[in-house]
């Protein structure tokens, strides 16, 4: 499984983004008494006696936004909470339980994730009494904290790690069913390949663009092995979206997006790369899912034009997903169509592999040797080392004196190197940057590969 991450969510105005800084142990999120301040989802990576989790914050629920972005909020807030494995639920105790507290609990009753409830702004044992009213909004009793009076961080932060998944739950190589989302812009072919796949008109297949308005899911079997191909609506560029049809339809394969395993984004050989193609290997990206560029139709272009020439139009449009495999198939007639699916098997095993602490550090030490990194301020960072945290994505944390000294390029070169020397060489790899703890005494790369020499 990839970092746990815990969601903070509550209606505007009680302190979530107080408590998201508290925790973080730094001032990231904007903090005003202000509501609706906070937009998008922020997240911080956390660690606490060896367990890592990622700390998400998001914008108040019910927040009628003055810029006319509600529905985003919204959505970015949904968003979270589906990926979320703890819910961090703030409430108000000098406000007490408001209306919207209920709508939010409410909002939270029927999660598979654990919600802990958390009474903000609790700045003395004077203000217990009126925390446990909140008891009555369905998730237990509160955990009392104030961020002005730094109360019960510990408490929490306890509670919080007492709730994530046991470490390694889903790492495991048991064969799981593996989920593949077919995205691409409308008339691509995807409903066509899902039925060469299944062998059967389960799709209503058309010329007529946007056919496909809902995510299907549809299970197939091939060598014996069980797959669920999730079919999506085919993407218009925003301004094309008149209906709501169509808006709903595209927030939906982005949903699809996310709860896939591999991703197939889909292109139509005989037409060029738009927008909507960019924006979605973007989305893509951004998820960290596993991807297959896959170039439809190519019977009416094989003849007359090299796949190298396809292969190089695709790397100067998609800069971010170099790493990404590209497959030529045409869907009708099923051309390289079990191909794609055994890639699409390989990137799945490479997602969930791990690479031990000293192979890594060995890497990591060829790799600042080779090249150190840029002089940042007339100093050179310091990179001490590296661990892996996580699978789907392979998520690493590295070690350093200022990780704001490590530039983004250097970044993309040591994951370059990462790919080049470890078993996923054909997924996104997510990369945390941390400051050293002040207890932690490891001296820099090579001192640490000698003393575990």
């Amino acid at each position: 499984m990839g970092v746990p991450q815990v969601v903070i969510v509550g209606r505007p105005n009680v302190g979530k983004s107080s408590i998201f800084n508290w925790l973080a142990g730094r001032r990231i999120a904007i903090v005003d008494d202000r509501p609706g301040v906070t937009r998008d989802r922020m997240s911080h990576l956390i660690e606490h006696e060896g367990r890592f989790f990622e700390l998400v914050d998001t914008g108040g629920m019910g927040h009628q936004d003055e810029d006319n972005l509600t529905d985003d909020i919204e959505n970015q807030i949904a968003f979270a909470i589906d990926s979320a494995d703890v819910v961090l639920f703030v409430v108000d105790t000098r406000s007490g339980v408001a209306t919207l507290d209920q709508e939010v609990a409410k909002r939270l009753r029927y999660l598979k994730a654990p919600v802990v409830c958390v009474a903000n702004k609790t700045d003395d044992e004077t203000f217990d009494g009126a925390s446990e009213e909140f008891a009555r909004l369905g998730h237990g009793r509160a955990v009392k904290v104030s961020t002005l009076q730094n109360r019960g961080r510990a408490v929490l932060i306890n509670t919080l790690v007492g709730k994530l998944p046991p470490p390694g739950e889903g790492d495991g190589a048991e064969e799981t069913e593996m989920k593949v989302a077919i995205v691409g812009r409308r008339n691509v072919g995807k409903s066509t390949f899902i039925n060469t796949l299944v062998q059967s008109q389960r799709m209503i297949v058309s010329e007529v663009a946007g056919t496909t308005r809902d995510s299907v899911d549809v299970r197939f079997e091939m060598d014996d092995k069980s797959f669920v191909a999730i079919d999506t609506p085919g993407i218009r560029r925003r301004q094309g979206r008149k209906q709501d049809i169509d808006f709903y339809g595209t927030h939906r394969a982005e949903r699809s997006i996310r709860r896939a395993d591999v991703v197939l984004l889909f292109m139509d050989a005989t037409q060029r790369i738009g927008k909507v193609d960019k924006q979605l290997a973007d989305y893509i990206n951004k998820q960290y899912k596993p991807c297959i560029l896959v170039v439809n139709k190519w019977d009416q272009l094989s003849d007359t034009m090299p796949t190298e020439k396809w292969v190089n139009y695709l790397h100067d449009n998609f800069r971010t997903m170099r790493y990404a495999p590209i497959a030529f198939i045409t869907g009708q007639t099923g051309k390289n169509v079990k191909a794609l699916l055994n890639h699409a098997q390989m990137l799945f095993k490479q997602a969930r592999q791990r690479v031990s602490t000293g192979q890594l550090n060995r890497l990591l030490r060829d790799a600042v040797r080779s090249n150190p990194p840029p002089v940042y301020q007339n100093r050179r960072p310091k990179i001490y080392y590296a661990t892996q945290v996580g699978v789907e994505p392979p998520t690493l944390v590295m070690f350093c004196n200022q990780p704001s000294a490590i530039a983004a390029p250097y970044q993309r070169y040591l994951l370059s190197q990462c790919r080049d020397a470890c078993e996923f060489a054909e997924v996104p790899i997510k990369l945390y940057l941390r400051r050293r703890d002040k207890t932690d005494h490891t001296d820099e790369i090579d001192s640490r590969l000698a003393s575990d020499a």
